[in-house]
């Protein structure tokens, strides 16, 4: 009787209930068609260098070397299926180093517990004591605001010796004792072996803090502060003050791990040193130069495979730009040819885009050629060429066309700095070969006028037709600061933004948002942010050949006109920023500051 009334019986109000229903099922088709085209390109992506992979395992094991075939597969960047579609938010499986990275390191690393990872919201620990409930209950609390979804803890018996030796290899370089190892080598500054745990420690703290950068500032004048600090999330943060003595030993030891003359402070230079963390290799580049009159400035950036982000984890976001990125690079696409520009301030986050859209390329039937100053990662499967300035030969525009003798079907050009490396880079893209490269400009229109402000006048005209011709897509981007999810404020958006603001940014007055909050939490380190996104200012072209008259016509007059073309797919920031606002990832106040002028 009820199935009756309930199939026959259509209220006025039911139609647009049933619509809304429709709507939801559709955009979780969408999403589900999504997650599992981008888990099939994952897999593929694993699948083509499996034989490979095997092959070199077998040979590394003659050599003595040892490497899981999983190792080998992550340094390819082909990363596993369940990771590269894993959507933002809540998330119910991890391993043990990705919940490592995570969690704030005091709330697990006193407990003296190894974390083995997570699988179906159940956390799974080795613990060299017993834990009480309280503590139990804090690191399923800790757990939780970190984005995880834990249920229970899961407590496994290990062999105490076995335990023993893996906590000392997994936490041996913990930044918890940082501040103790400097207070004891400050007591007796001639203690070399204090000196170098310092340093491993230090090193420890800033990957533990997610620092890119470590900055050292040695100055003799008795009155100038030595400061260590760290850039973190963007912002450089003070940490340890040491006398200029202290200072002075430690930037002497770094100089000798890099291979630098420690003994010259006058004449900059560039060298690097390798170090183990958490069982993951990390390469320190080392960059020094004077400071004031006697003193030195040393830079520190801190390489880490593991940060780098896969295609579909960077473009998560993009939907659009992802996808039309993914056809570009595309085996298929041999002999069309292209240019791809990555543009943006320095430190929006290039390079890793740079890096991503590499492993996205099939390097198994595809020669990718990489040209950098300097070489950040090493690529498996790739071909990578150092830029030398002052060389004969060694310039950007002089490898590109000795480049194109070595049969590529990509080149990845590190930087566009002058006239001949873009001239260069243009004719590599006219005779069928994909070019990305990056260069910097604030906006995705102004990498236009950017490109031609270093195009010889003489050639201007066939330079920026060769461009019109050539250019598949641009990308502008910036790198924008996440709030913490364990302590953000929620509010509406009406009482966030004023009515104009709200406008400006196209938010529904009663949308729900976050805020900042200053004080933060033991998450986020008291700073109220966690980790930056990214987002994007595009300008996709799809027109063919014979259709971007149009595109060279405004490129010459007017570029704003190229927004108005047919053909021309336009992602604009504001878009991104009001999807980061409604999602609760950034604060409406602070978004405000990212639109265009």
């Amino acid at each position: 009787m009820t199935d009756d009334t309930t199939g026959s019986d259509i209220g006025p109000d039911d139609g647009p209930q049933a619509i809304g229903t429709d709507e939801v099922s559709l955009d979780d088709l969408k999403k589900k068609s999504l997650q599992s085209r981008r888990k099939q390109r994952a897999s593929e992506g694993r699948e083509r260098y499996l034989d490979m992979v095997q092959r070199e395992r077998a040979l590394m094991m003659e050599q003595g070397i040892a490497r899981s075939t999983e190792q080998l597969l992550d340094m390819a960047g082909a990363f596993a299926p369940s990771e590269a579609s894993e959507e933002e938010g809540v998330k119910d499986r991890a391993t043990g180093d990705q919940l490592r990275a995570v969690l704030p390191v005091q709330s697990w690393l006193p407990l003296s517990i190894h974390l083995i990872g997570l699988r179906e919201s159940v956390l799974r620990i080795a613990p060299l004591h017993d834990l009480n409930d309280r503590q139990i209950e804090a690191l399923l609390s800790t757990a939780n605001r970190s984005g995880f979804h834990v249920d229970r803890v899961e407590i496994e018996v290990w062999d105490r010796k076995e335990l023993i030796d893996t906590l000392r290899s997994v936490h041996d370089l913990s930044a918890d004792r940082c501040e103790k190892t400097l207070a004891l080598w400050l007591g007796d500054t001639d203690n070399g072996l204090l000196l170098n745990q310092f340093q491993r420690d230090m090193l420890a703290e800033a990957l533990q803090l997610r620092a890119s950068d470590i900055h050292l500032l040695q100055d003799n004048n008795p009155e100038a502060p030595n400061w260590i600090q760290y850039r973190i999330d963007g912002d450089l943060i003070p940490m340890h003050l040491l006398p200029s003595d202290a200072m002075a030993r430690l930037t002497t030891l770094i100089k000798r791990d890099a291979g630098l003359n420690f003994g010259d402070r006058v004449t900059p230079k560039d060298g690097r040193f390798g170090f183990t963390w958490q069982g993951r290799a990390i390469d320190v580049r080392v960059a020094a130069g004077p400071q004031a009159q006697d003193g030195e400035k040393l830079t520190l950036r801190l390489l880490d495979r593991a940060s780098l982000k896969g295609f579909d984890e960077l473009f998560r976001r993009h939907q659009d730009v992802g996808d039309y990125l993914a056809k570009l690079l595309s085996p298929e696409i041999k002999g069309g040819g292209g240019l791809i520009l990555l543009s943006g301030p320095t430190g929006s986050g290039k390079t890793t885009t740079l890096y991503a859209c590499v492993q996205q390329i099939d390097r198994r039937r595809r020669h990718v050629l990489t040209i950098e100053d300097p070489i950040e990662y090493e690529l498996r499967y790739a071909t990578q060429w150092q830029v030398r300035p002052g060389m004969p030969g060694g310039s950007f525009a002089d490898l590109i066309r000795a480049a194109m003798r070595h049969d590529p079907d990509y080149i990845i050009i590190g930087e566009m700095r002058d006239a001949d490396t873009v001239e260069t880079s243009l004719k590599a893209a006219e005779s069928g070969h994909t070019v990305i490269s990056t260069i910097h400009a604030d906006t995705a229109l102004q990498t236009f006028e950017r490109l031609r402000s270093l195009m010889p006048h003489e050639r201007e005209r066939s330079s920026t037709y060769t461009l019109s011709q050539q250019v598949r897509a641009i990308l502008n981007q910036r790198l924008v600061r996440t709030l913490c999810q364990g302590c953000a404020h929620k509010a509406s958006a009406k009482d966030a933004l004023q009515a104009h603001e709200l406008e400006m940014l196209g938010v529904d007055p009663d949308a729900r948002v976050r805020r900042h909050n200053t004080s933060g939490c033991d998450l986020c380190n008291r700073t109220g942010i966690s980790g930056r996104t990214l987002l994007l200012d595009a300008l996709m072209i799809t027109l063919g050949p014979a259709q971007r008259n149009g595109i060279y016509e405004a490129l010459m007059n007017n570029v704003n006109m190229l927004l108005h073309e047919d053909g021309v797919l336009v992602h604009t920031r504001k878009d991104g920023l009001t999807d980061l606002v409604i999602t609760g990832l950034v604060d409406p106040k602070s978004a405000l500051n990212y639109l265009e002028e």
